[in-house]
This record gives C-alpha cells, structure tokens and sequence, in this order.
C-alpha cells in the first residue's frame, strides 16, 4: 500500500478512522496475506450483488419491481437462478486460475508501508475522489482502445460484451486478461495519488460497487446517477452493451462527452420502453464505420 504526508498529531476529525487504522494495524499479518487481496475481492463481489439478485427474485412474484428494468423482460425464478449460478461460476474459476495467483505473487513481492497515523477526514475524501477520477479517465483510454484496435477487442474485452443484456454479476464477467488489466488500472491509480492505505482500501469498495451498479439492469430510485448527474449509472452503461460503442467511461460521463462517443439512448434506456427503442435503433444504425462492432 501507498503512504502519504500526515500530520504529526491526530487531527479530531480524524479520530474514528485512527481506531479503524490501528485496528487494522494490529492485524497486519492478516492484511497482507498474498491471498488476501483476491478472496476479499470475490467475496466482496458476490455480497454487494446479492441486493441485486433479492431484486430479481422479488420481482417474479411483484410485478411492479420490473418497472425499473431497463431493457429486460421478467422471467422465470429458476431460469434467473440458473443464469446468476453459471455467471458465478465463470468468475469463480477465473479468480482461482488467474487472479488469485497474480495478486499473491504481486503482494509477496511488494513492501507495504503501515504509517502510524491514519488521514485526516477531508485528506481521506479527497483522496478517494481523486482516485476515483484517475481511474475513470485511464478506464475511458483502455476501453476505448478494446474496441477500436480488433486484436484487442477479440483476445480481451469480446468475453464481456457476450452480456449484452446486464445483470449485477457481470461486472466482472470477463476474460482473465481484462480482470487482470482493470485490477492493475485501481493499483495504479492508487499509485499515483499516493494515498494512505485506509483511503486506497475504500476506493477498490467503491470501485468494485459502481461496477456493479453499472452493470445491474435497474433504473432505481435511489441509484447514484439519480442523486449525482455526473455519474451515468446502469442506463449510461446499458446503452453501451446495446450498441457496442459509446459511453466508454466506467462512472462518470464528461469524458465521454468531450470525446463526442457520448449515446443519448442512455436517457431513453432509463423509460419504460426504451429497451424497445434501443434495438430499433440498433438496428436502423449501420455498425460499419466501427471495425471491431463489425466483427462481434
């Protein structure tokens, strides 16, 4: 993990996260585990999806919940367990096989550092919130480049965009090599901020739940692109895995907006029948003009 410039005392707004920290602190052995980084990732994953699969399953038996789907018609009970257990089993055997040896050989090899005081409140936002904007600026340049250079697209990203109507899972439903890609895109960012290890270990929380939230398939009430418009959530995201291209960034939408790949569908996803719209979009548009949509 990454050190920081901290102060010499503990600021007062910062007393809560110094007891988390020297919590933490006294488990160091347990912190870094080689193993650690991936089983915490996997299991992490499959909690913050479970709202999402009570969801699915609530709404077989209350009509009203498929309301905010955004382009995916209710199915049976069984046919829904059935498609979020083989998902899982994808992701599970891909971790055992990949990512878990790459992150323990990563950890064994690497020097943590432990400094003595965690980060003051407002050093601890910031620090999220910039890693944050980092990761999502150079997740825009990687995605971009999967789908415009085919070699990419076909070897790395084209197991992702077999999900072409999302669920919460399929966040990370993609081959080893864009699992690995994105993990080393978060520690990287991380890298670059410098940011103390209580703040680098929220900004993975926070990255692996906006990947899911992308990925469920519900406009809801509540969801963060609601509450903050520079995020463009599950529609923004959906209307990429409808057309094959545009809305490249993983959680906010401006560089999309200032590289002109911004989709307008994603206002039209979120209404009742914009799952409609969409494909008859899709397929009025000619998918020629981008070489790798052409091969998929």
């Amino acid at each position: 993990m990454n050190n920081s410039t901290f102060q010499k005392h503990v600021d007062p707004d910062g007393l809560l996260l110094q007891v988390l920290w020297d919590d933490l602190r006294a488990q160091r052995d347990f912190v870094t585990s080689p193993y650690l980084p991936a089983c915490f990732a996997f299991l992490i994953h499959l909690l913050l999806c479970a709202p999402f699969l009570a969801i699915e399953a609530l709404g077989c038996f209350w009509p009203r919940i498929n309301l905010y789907r955004i382009s995916r018609t209710a199915e049976p009970l069984l046919l829904c367990l059935q498609r979020w257990v083989d998902c899982c089993w994808r992701i599970f055997l891909k971790y055992l096989t990949t990512v878990l040896p790459a992150t323990a050989l990563y950890q064994s090899v690497r020097n943590p550092i432990f400094p003595e005081l965690a980060p003051s409140c407002s050093l601890f936002i910031g620090e999220v919130i910039a890693c944050l904007l980092l990761f999502d600026a150079l997740f825009f340049i990687w995605h971009y480049s999967m789908h415009r250079v085919p070699w990419l697209y076909r070897r790395v990203h084209q197991t992702h965009h077999q999900n072409r109507i999302t669920f919460a899972l399929t966040a990370q439903d993609a081959s080893p090599a864009e699992l690995l890609s994105l993990q080393m895109l978060a520690l990287s960012s991380a890298w670059v901020v410098g940011c103390h290890p209580l703040s680098e270990a929220l900004f993975h929380l926070l990255n692996t739940w906006l990947a899911i939230e992308d990925h469920c398939g519900y406009d809801l009430p509540w969801a963060l692109h609601r509450l903050l418009p520079c995020f463009g959530g599950a529609p923004f995201h959906q209307a990429h895995h409808h057309v094959y291209r545009g809305n490249y960034a993983p959680y906010f939408r401006h560089w999309d907006w200032l590289c002109g790949t911004y989709l307008r569908v994603r206002e039209e996803a979120g209404s009742k029948h914009g799952g409609r719209t969409m494909r008859r979009r899709r397929r009025r548009k000619s998918l020629g003009s981008d070489c790798v949509c052409a091969q998929a």
